[in-house]
């Protein structure tokens, strides 16, 4: 059985449509923990109550950040999870953390990578009059949202869009594709060799594409 620690900061929304997924029997995954850099954290709360392990490094509690980045990265060591799934953790990871998770270690990022990496992707793919945006889900590397990307979900961006409406159209598409990306984990599907994902033993040179009409019941194919 796959072991998976998820990392949040927030809401934790992405956490919860993985947990969903568990619940369905769509994933048969072992969620070790839900770590949290606040204590706030609406998502911490939210596991608690679903009975999951949670562990909080509050970040402000550190009298700097290379101590901060040294106990997360002990604390995820000590969970030993074959997977550790950033789900809205809205730090930047130092290259020593990431490596010590290489390979292991996925994010998703509201945007069709490498397009619009960092913040405000909504906003950013509607200034740039874009037909079309999205979700990525990669494999984390010291480059911030650079690293070899796995799935993509794609959504139109229609006229009458708003910041906020295309933010809740991709965010739905979101809790389809992260665990579905998490299932081909769970099968033994999926792995990383340089600077490209291998899914069944095959260089994916291109990511996987999935849209609202995408059949992914069985997970991705």
């Amino acid at each position: 059985m796959l072991s998976i620690a998820i990392v949040i900061s927030g809401r934790g929304s992405n956490m919860r449509s993985i947990i969903e997924a568990k619940e369905k029997q769509y994933l048969d995954i072992d969620i070790k923990a839900v770590v949290s850099n606040k204590p706030d954290a609406a998502g911490i709360e939210y596991a608690a109550d679903k009975g999951y392990r949670t562990e909080i490094v509050d970040q402000t509690l550190f009298e700097d950040l290379d101590s901060y980045n040294r106990t997360l990265k002990n604390r995820l060591e000590q969970l030993d999870a074959d997977l550790i799934v950033l789900a809205g953790y809205m730090r930047i990871l130092p290259p020593e953390l990431v490596d010590t998770f290489a390979g292991r270690m996925i994010n998703i990022h509201p945007s069709l990578l490498p397009e619009f990496t960092g913040l405000n992707t909504h906003r950013r793919a509607l200034n740039a009059g874009k037909e079309k945006h999205g979700a990525s889900v990669h494999f984390v590397t010291a480059k911030l949202d650079g690293g070899p990307v796995i799935a993509q979900a794609e959504v139109p961006i229609l006229k009458k869009d708003t910041e906020e409406i295309l933010a809740q159209r991709v965010l739905q598409q979101e809790h389809r594709l992260y665990p579905a990306v998490i299932k081909l984990f769970e099968q033994n599907r999926i792995k990383c060799s340089g600077n490209y994902p291998v899914l069944d033993d095959a260089p994916l040179t291109e990511p996987i594409t999935i849209n609202a009409n995408s059949d992914i019941t069985n997970g991705i194919t």
